[in-house]
């Protein structure tokens, strides 16, 4: 079979090894790679497509062999991996040299306890280290020990940011109030049809240009819920990394709210709450973390998984901490230290989720599972570095500017601030703000500050622009008013900020 070889490490296929595995006696697979889906060095592993890269999923061929005799209760899996960087024409070049599959030097594969049959770049130790969260604790079963977090939430999933989302808060009201103007006729006229043969998807307006439906909110209409808007919901979030837009947080307009009502009640707890943020299990990216006091998106990293330091009544009340007594007695256990708090496991946490040492070694099993801590021999030196990755995240916005940027000014023009579409030089070390503005000396060091593919300043710069929804033709305006400088101290704020993160980063202790 020649197939999308998407199958050989994805989580989502990990039933369909193990059932693989049962119903034959051998399975081959030669992974021709070229899975164009990727980015940065991935990408460039990948090399090209086998079908002369006329598709963009990776390829594979598999001979799987089922005999009658074999009395083995799993397979035996043999896998060959073509080299790196190769171009397609190589890889056909392979294929036509090999002639049998019996001539493609394979080695057995060792199958793991969750059916994974690539397992190289895989360490045994991570299970050992104690879990950041784990589904059984977060669903209550027995004790909340075993883990550092009682629980923790995907970021909030809309099903429909051109209209939920916007920079803003009068746009975005403005258009929340017209598509729950349209939602609510559409239930009323539902309401009223007595047929029964009526589709739903038939029956509802359809305009992309008046509300986006989903499948959480048809089922509403369905069941006659009407949405009242109220400008309580209207919230800060944390959108991309670096890049905050207002949300509208309501249960019936945000497709998966997730444990947020619980972790983020209200504007006012965003003044004490902090959430760690992962990139979640089938990430693409290379893993990297993220702190906010804000609303995250599921897209604010890749998948991403969120780890609050409070949790609470949906109201606002019974302020929880979320790390464990148990995880709090295991540290102060383990350094034979009881001034230690929560607090400092949460940052000991941060700080470690960025350490390259962490982040290089168990880069296979982070795309596994949830990260796990390991107890490093420096707790303070960590605990200390986190807080500081912390404050400097959380409070990006109001970080020291840059003094290296120099503003280059088009002569005759007059002063403007207004972004359309940011450009960056080829050396990366000029900005195009604008037709006015040219931005000048950004270090070379603010780009080793990454969040998956792109650094934090890349981040600002792709999000911060004007872009017009291809289907409601809703605009989404970053510009401000009453903030006309906003952006461009972003940028300069941001630089700060990587290059401070990068210190930290390389000075935080060994593992």
């Amino acid at each position: 079979f020649v197939t999308n070889n998407g199958f050989l490490d994805g989580i989502a296929f990990d039933g369909m090894r193990k059932h693989l595995a049962q119903d034959f006696t051998k399975i081959y697979h030669i992974d021709l790679k070229g899975n164009a889906r990727t980015s940065g060095e991935r990408r460039r592993k990948e090399g090209g497509n086998v079908f002369d890269d006329q598709i963009r999923v990776g390829v594979g061929i598999s001979l799987f062999i089922k005999k009658a005799e074999s009395t083995s209760e799993t397979a035996e899996v043999w896998l060959y991996s073509v080299d790196d960087y190769l171009k397609a024409r190589e890889k056909q070049k392979f294929l036509t040299d090999s002639e049998n599959y019996t001539n493609v030097p394979m080695k057995q594969a060792t199958v793991d306890a969750k059916h994974t049959w690539l397992t190289e770049g895989f360490h045994a130790e991570f299970d050992t280290f104690i879990p950041m969260g784990t589904k059984d604790a977060k669903a209550k079963i027995g004790t909340a020990s075993d883990v550092i977090f009682k629980t923790y939430s995907a970021g909030v999933k809309t099903n429909r940011d051109a209209w939920t989302y916007n920079f803003n808060q009068n746009t975005l009201t403005q258009n929340v109030q017209q598509m729950i103007g349209v939602y609510n006729t559409e239930v009323a006229r539902w309401a009223q049809q007595t047929s029964r043969e009526v589709n739903l998807d038939d029956f509802v307006e359809s305009d992309d240009r008046k509300i986006k439906w989903s499948s959480g909110l048809k089922n509403n209409l369905k069941s006659g819920k009407t949405i009242y808007f109220f400008s309580e919901k209207v919230r800060i979030s944390l959108y991309r990394p670096f890049a905050k837009m207002n949300l509208y947080f309501d249960r019936m307009l945000t497709e998966r709210v997730y444990v947020f009502p619980s972790i983020l009640p209200t504007s006012n707890i965003e003044l004490e709450n902090q959430v760690i943020c992962v990139s979640g299990i089938g990430s693409s990216k290379l893993f990297h973390a993220l702190t906010t006091d804000t609303i995250p998106c599921v897209d604010s990293l890749e998948k991403t998984q969120c780890f609050p330091f409070y949790t609470y009544n949906e109201d606002g009340t019974n302020r929880q901490e979320n790390i464990t007594d148990w995880a709090l007695a295991e540290f102060r256990t383990h350094y034979n230290d009881n001034t230690i708090t929560k607090w400092d496991i949460f940052h000991y946490n941060y700080a470690l989720l960025h350490h390259p040492v962490y982040r290089e070694k168990y880069e296979m099993n982070l795309k596994r599972d949830l990260p796990h801590i390991p107890f490093a021999e420096n707790f303070w030196g960590f605990a200390k570095a986190g807080a500081q990755l912390a404050d400097l995240h959380v409070n990006y916005e109001s970080a020291p500017k840059y003094e290296g940027l120099k503003s280059i000014e088009t002569p005759g023009m007059q002063v403007d601030w207004h972004v359309e579409k940011m450009r960056l030089s080829k050396d990366k070390t000029q900005l195009k703000y604008n037709g006015f503005l040219t931005l000048e000396g950004i270090p070379v060091e603010a780009y080793d500050y990454k969040l998956g593919n792109r650094s934090a300043l890349e981040w600002v710069i792709d999000q911060y622009r004007v872009k017009v929804d291809r289907r409601s033709g809703i605009v989404n305006d970053p510009n401000r008013e009453s903030e006309q400088r906003y952006i461009v101290d972003l940028i300069a704020r941001v630089i700060t900020v990587s290059l401070k993160t990068v210190e930290i980063v390389n000075g935080l202790p060994p593992l």
